[in-house]
């Protein structure tokens, strides 16, 4: 399994993710990682735990899971976390010196599942702050808008905006005063939205700020299974805040402070030139 990208990462995919909030990248894991990832997804689907939750409304026909925080309770999640490109993947589209893995996660749409993913975007969920945080997608099967193919609103990384987080469980309940997420839909034709096909391994990299949503999973047969990383590179700090999700200690840092710690710890640092 590659611990290196496969492939150099370019100046224009550093380029496209600065401009536009996310970056399609092809060509930078190799198939053992998404071999292990789909037999590590399908055995933690089975077990129950604390951070797991189902969150397709009821009475839909299909499923869509959800767990985050593999790695601090799992030694294969932490291997791929530790051990994989993926870090390094982040810091380079960042350009960041350092980077600290945030959390990783399993978001996945079972075949039939009608429940889409509304319109958000990620930091405001969390308790960090920064320009340099961003999500990996890492594509676990063959994934179309059919499937479930994630849409990205580009630059909207660059608004200057931070809205208020939408809860995907009914267990939490939101208390950040901040406006809400736009209609996205109904401001379609007066923005530009990308939406991307994966193969297995293919993933893409978003800006924390980047609004994105994803349709459900229409299809007869074909899963739709992603592990995702959370990413924070030089600038993000500790920002303690009511009413936003919990993670999955209190990492009992001073707010301001570097993430360094157990529960966020550095994962990769830019060799010196």
């Amino acid at each position: 399994m590659n611990r290196r990208p496969l492939r150099d990462i370019t100046e224009a995919e550093m380029e496209t993710y600065s401009r536009d909030g996310v970056v399609h990248l092809k060509g930078l894991f190799d198939q053992e990682w998404i071999e292990r990832l789909r037999d590590l997804a399908d055995q933690d689907m089975s077990a129950p735990g604390k951070m797991k939750h189902e969150l397709a409304e009821k009475g839909d026909p299909g499923r869509f899971f959800t767990n985050t925080f593999l790695w601090p309770r799992n030694a294969e999640f932490r291997d791929f976390v530790f051990e994989s490109p993926a870090a390094e993947i982040a810091g380079r589209i960042m350009r960041s010196s350092r980077i600290n893995v945030v959390f990783d996660q399993l978001l996945i749409k079972e075949p039939k599942t009608k429940q889409r993913t509304v319109w958000h975007h990620d930091l405001t969920y969390w308790p960090i702050k920064g320009a340099q945080v961003c999500t990996l997608w890492l594509a676990l099967d063959p994934v179309t808008k059919e499937n479930g193919a994630a849409e990205f609103v580009k630059g909207s990384h660059l608004w200057g905006e931070r809205y208020a987080p939408i809860a995907f469980r009914p267990d939490l309940d939101y208390a950040e005063d901040l406006p809400q997420v736009p209609d996205i839909d109904a401001m379609r034709e007066h923005l530009e939205i990308l939406q991307f096909e994966f193969e297995p391994g293919d993933c893409t990299v978003h800006h924390g700020l980047t609004v994105h949503g994803a349709p459900g999973n229409a299809t007869e047969s074909r899963r739709r299974r992603a592990h995702v990383t959370r990413w924070a590179g030089d600038n993000v700090v500790y920002d303690p805040r009511p009413g936003i999700q919990p993670m999955l200690w209190d990492p009992d840092l001073t707010p301001g402070a570097p993430l360094d710690c157990e529960l966020w710890p550095q994962v990769w640092k830019r060799a010196a030139a």
